[in-house]
C-alpha cells in the first residue's frame, strides 16, 4: 500500500511564503502523476497544481498561477509545492495526491493515493 505524508503547512502572514512537501512511500510512485488539492473551510475541494510522472507538464489553477510552483525530485519519492505571494484566501488544508494515468491530472476522482492533509492559514 502506498502513503502520501504532507508536511510544511503553517501559519504566514500575507505575502509570506511556504514549501510544502509530499512524501511517498509503500509503493513506486515515480509512474504517477502528483497533484495538490485544498479544501477550505465550507467549500469543496479544488484543485491547485498537478505534475505528470516525467515532470515535464505542470498544470495550475487559475488562482494560483504565476504565485505556485509544484515540482518533484529526481528520486521522485518526494513532490513539492513552492508557495509565494500567499493571500487569505489561500488558506486551506492542502492535500497531495497521486494518480496512476501518468499525465497531468485536474480530476481528483482520477487520483487513487491521498494524504491526510496539512493545514496553511495567511492572515492578513
Amino acid at each position: 500500500q502506498g502513503q502520501l505524508v504532507e508536511s510544511g503547512g503553517g501559519l504566514v502572514q500575507a505575502g509570506g511564503s511556504l514549501r510544502l512537501s509530499c512524501a511517498a512511500s509503500g509503493r513506486t510512485f515515480s509512474s504517477y502523476s502528483m497533484g495538490w488539492f485544498r479544501q477550505a473551510p465550507g467549500k469543496e475541494r479544488e484543485f491547485v497544481a498537478a505534475i505528470s510522472w516525467s515532470g515535464a507538464s505542470r498544470s495550475y489553477a487559475d488562482s494560483v498561477k504565476g504565485r505556485f510552483t509544484i515540482s518533484r525530485d529526481n528520486a521522485k519519492t518526494t513532490v513539492y509545492l513552492q508557495m509565494n505571494s500567499l493571500k487569505p484566501e489561500d488558506t486551506a488544508v492542502y492535500y497531495c495526491a497521486a494518480s496512476d494515468r501518468g499525465l497531468v491530472t485536474l480530476n481528483a476522482n482520477l487520483y487513487h493515493y491521498w494524504g491526510q492533509g496539512t493545514q496553511v492559514t495567511v492572515s492578513s
